[in-house]
């Protein structure tokens, strides 16, 4: 048995609460999400995908690009950077970047755009808003991931039961962040596996 926290080891109590099982830090998102399937060695590694037109380099270390007063559903977004041997990954590098609430990008600063790294137990957090549509694309956050001496991992998440999701040729169901409701704010869930 893995004495690290796996998927299995971490959720094997049964429903959890997304903010406090993964963060003991008083996070907003305390709703129940569904369990992450039993981790295996060897699973396989998150799909990759396309970078898009809007990463800008040089992003702020931040968790938070939620700012008060800003427009759009809150979402707090947690989870774990794993390697395919289940084994969390410390000191990964996360950068998000994101639409507004109405689809747009801010380009000539940083707003909705940051990064951080995962924790000694291979742990992030991120909270943010729930991002826009534009024409073409469903909702969706990018991110880049790259362990320690590893290669980068640029993908993005999806929402699921977006209508918008069928028509974008871009959508993966594997890619989809587990979510339910709390407070206002909505509990995400998504653990990357590094290849």
């Amino acid at each position: 048995m893995i004495d690290t926290p796996t998927r299995r080891v971490v959720l094997g109590a049964g429903v959890f609460a997304a903010g406090s099982l993964l963060m003991a830090d008083g996070s907003l998102a305390q709703a129940p999400l569904a369990l992450t399937p039993e981790c295996h060695d060897g699973d396989a590694a998150t799909v990759p995908q396309t970078e898009g037109p809007f990463f800008k380099p040089s992003s702020p270390e931040r968790t938070e690009l939620f700012e008060e007063g800003m427009a759009g559903q809150p979402i707090e977004l947690v989870g774990f950077v794993l390697s395919r041997a289940c084994k969390p990954l410390a000191g990964a590098l996360l950068d998000f970047w994101q639409a507004d609430d109405k689809g747009r990008y801010d380009n000539s600063g940083f707003r909705l755009r940051g990064h951080q790294f995962s924790d000694a137990e291979g742990r992030y957090r991120l909270r943010s808003i729930v991002p826009g549509i534009y024409v073409g694309r469903t909702r969706h956050i990018h991110v880049k991931v790259q362990p320690r001496g590893g290669r980068v991992l640029t993908t993005q998440l999806y929402f699921p039961g977006e209508a918008q999701n069928r028509s974008d040729g871009l959508f993966r169901k594997d890619l989809q962040i587990r979510t339910a409701k709390n407070a206002g704010w909505l509990a995400g869930r998504f653990d990357f596996v590094l290849g």
